[in-house]
């Protein structure tokens, strides 16, 4: 995302989401240092936004970047601690990854598997806006919820 971030109504709206609090809390807590104390909330999420022109810019050969990676693996707990926020029950992350930027990323709750999603092109991860970002987190929280209720013995076990 640019220095002059251009928001909308919808990408504000996104920011009041359950989701992308959570998203926004799991990044200031990796701030060791305080480098991101005064920037914004939108600014933290600046890194994953990623436009369709930065994403053609983007390679796709080699080793994914450890940054694109962290992005990856704190979108995915956010998920998960919402997913605890509305049930009450731990949903935990597991990623596979291979070095060309493939993999899988599961979470469980009990014996139950509440997400599985293929991570293709992790080169390129991002989200066109905070509202999209929002809405795909959204999303994975609101199925992986459904899912808990549907099948509770599962996840209770």
């Amino acid at each position: 995302m640019s220095d002059v971030l251009e928001m909308t109504a919808a990408d504000q709206a996104a920011l009041d989401s359950e989701f992308v609090k959570q998203l926004v809390l799991q990044v200031r807590a990796q701030d060791t240092y305080g480098t991101w104390e005064g920037k914004s909330d939108a600014e933290i999420l600046g890194p994953f936004i990623v436009t369709k022109e930065q994403r053609k810019q983007m390679p796709i050969i080699g080793d994914p970047d450890p940054d694109i990676i962290w992005r990856v693996e704190i979108f995915y707990a956010a998920v998960g601690l919402t997913i605890e926020k509305y049930t009450g029950k731990i949903a935990s992350p597991m990623m596979k990854m291979s070095h060309e930027g493939f993999g899988r990323m599961l979470l469980t709750t009990g014996k139950l598997v509440v997400l599985n999603t293929y991570l293709r092109d992790i080169h390129r991860f991002g989200f066109l806006s905070l509202e999209k970002l929002g809405e795909k987190g959204t999303k994975l929280v609101e199925d992986a919820v459904e899912t808990i209720k549907t099948f509770q013995d599962a996840a209770d076990a």
